[in-house]
């Protein structure tokens, strides 16, 4: 492969939107492991949440999908291969990383709860900095509620 042609897949597999339009492979080779990559991603994602019995098998699943993508990115990088097998090679990182992106999502349930607690305790924090800055004292004391201060 000559050295254009190689920046040129290295280029194609870290573009912004490089997964659009691809679909997950079906099968995919992972750390040694042959994996049915797309029917564990259609299987986790059709649940609302994630278990927390399965969490640790998607974040181990996301781990290893991260490690398979970067050892196939360096063999792109580093060793002298075909275009074409690093064209085969750059589609199975495209995939991988589809894959990815589908199971980062599992968590936006959980960060989106999140969120509403923080944004809750923010709006607390923040009534409780108004009473004191008034004058009031806690609401749960029952001191200051409805008294006036002065002579």
């Amino acid at each position: 492969m000559r050295e254009f042609e190689r920046k040129q897949l290295l280029e194609r597999i870290e573009r912004e939107g490089a997964t659009v339009g691809v679909d997950i492979p079906d099968r995919i080779t992972v750390q040694g492991e042959e994996i049915d990559l797309q029917e564990f991603v259609f299987e986790i994602r059709r649940r609302e949440t994630v278990p927390s019995g399965e969490r640790e098998r998607v974040e181990r699943a996301k781990k290893n999908l991260r490690r398979e993508r970067l050892q196939r990115k360096q063999r792109i990088e580093d060793e002298d291969i075909t275009y074409e097998e690093g064209e085969r090679i750059a589609e199975a990182v495209i995939g991988i990383d589809r894959a990815l992106n589908a199971l980062e999502q599992l968590g936006t349930v959980d960060l989106e709860q999140e969120r509403k607690r923080q944004e809750a305790a923010d709006r607390k924090r923040w009534m409780n900095f108004l009473r004191k800055a008034l004058g009031h004292e806690d609401e749960d004391s029952g001191i200051g509620t409805g008294r006036q201060r002065g002579p």
